[in-house]
């Protein structure tokens, strides 16, 4: 059932009220008038005037307070009972409390309409705030695949020039054009279903296998950089229940952040990074789950890197955006499982995250 008023229009509404406070300004001052009591009886004006500044403009708020110190003024003129000094000084008290009362309600009405303002304007400011990260979000994590591809194309292209030509690294550069398309394509179709607020696409999977067709694609980026990659992987290791994409997004972004750790090369030892997978036994929230580490041997992170990696836009990178670390996250946390960044004792820095086995 619809409130009394619901169906009115908003002038319409005004207007009623304008009338109806009119109304009880006439029975105050009839009241004021014709009593003999010696009582400030024009004070009544000062709650319809409350009543008037919740409903009507400021302007109609200032001709109703008029209106109202008028009527007080014409009313001790006409009134002929009662004392006249006590009239007086009725009259006064009410013409103050009308003024008072009329000022500090439109004062107090002007700033909640500066607040209302400003609210909304925060509002809009946090709309295009989020806005900008998810633009900011999709050209980070879409940048990888397409600098694949034209890595890829360039190098399919020379092996096409070559004389003689080969064929057969031709065709693999064109099958990791054919991959990294998948991936950009893949990684859209994950902002988008975030965007949305759906669940991953979790399913039974090998980490191993998952990591291993990641690395075949990374080899002639840590062969450019000279990187001495060394893996430890569990070969009994449970398949995990996770989304695969979004995991071996993960991946590609902390082995993307080793690479850059290791550039330029140190001149004291040659550069390295070690990848581990391996199967965490026991029933407390870490354990009973598979564990992914990388490592690198680079300058290493700081105890106030460490607490602020996570953060969205912090970076220690002159061109990093700040969002891998923090996708990553989002990630690992949306698949149920744990991130978290440690320094190495011997140098460089490592990051390890866990996921849940397959039921």
């Amino acid at each position: 059932m619809k409130p009394p008023f619901s169906a009115l229009s908003s002038n319409t509404y005004r207007a009623l009220a304008l009338v109806g406070l009119c109304i009880l300004m006439v029975l105050v001052f009839i009241a004021d008038t014709v009593t003999n009591y010696a009582i400030a009886a024009a004070v009544f004006h000062t709650p319809l005037l409350l009543i008037a500044i919740r409903f009507l403009s400021a302007r109609l708020v200032i001709a109703l307070t008029g209106i109202s110190m008028a009527l007080t003024v014409v009313s001790v003129l006409l009134t002929r009972s009662g004392d006249y000094d006590v009239g007086l000084i009725n009259t006064g008290i009410s013409l103050v409390a009308i003024a008072v009362t009329a000022y500090l309600g439109l004062k107090l009405k002007s700033v909640q309409a500066a607040a209302h303002e400003t609210r909304e304007h925060l509002l809009r400011l946090s709309r295009l705030t989020t806005l900008g990260q998810l633009s900011t979000s999709i050209a980070h994590e879409v940048s990888q695949p397409l600098a694949a591809i034209n890595s890829s194309a360039g190098a399919c292209q020379r092996w096409l020039e070559a004389s003689p030509p080969n064929i057969e690294k031709a065709q693999a550069a064109a099958q990791r054009i054919v991959y990294d398309a998948q991936r950009a394509k893949d990684v859209l179709d994950r902002v988008r279903s975030i965007t949305r607020n759906e669940a991953p696409a979790s399913s039974a999977f090998d980490l191993n296998l998952a990591l291993t067709e990641l690395l075949s694609l990374s080899s002639g980026e840590m062969q450019h950089h000279h990187i001495d990659l060394r893996l430890a992987l569990q070969t009994d290791l449970p398949p995990v229940y996770a989304d695969r994409v979004q995991i071996q997004q993960v991946m590609a972004n902390l082995l993307l952040n080793a690479i850059e750790a290791l550039s330029p090369p140190s001149s004291s030892h040659a550069a390295c990074i070690s990848i581990e997978t391996s199967f965490l036994p026991g029933d407390k929230p870490q354990t009973g789950k598979v564990l992914f580490s990388i490592k690198d041997n680079g300058p290493g992170l700081s105890g106030t890197q460490l607490s602020e990696l996570f953060n969205t836009f912090w970076t220690t990178k002159p061109t990093g955006l700040g969002l891998g670390l923090t996708i990553s996250r989002t990630i690992i946390d949306a698949n149920n499982g744990h991130i978290w960044a440690t320094h190495q004792t011997d140098g460089g820095a490592a990051f390890h995250f866990t996921l849940p086995l397959a039921p």
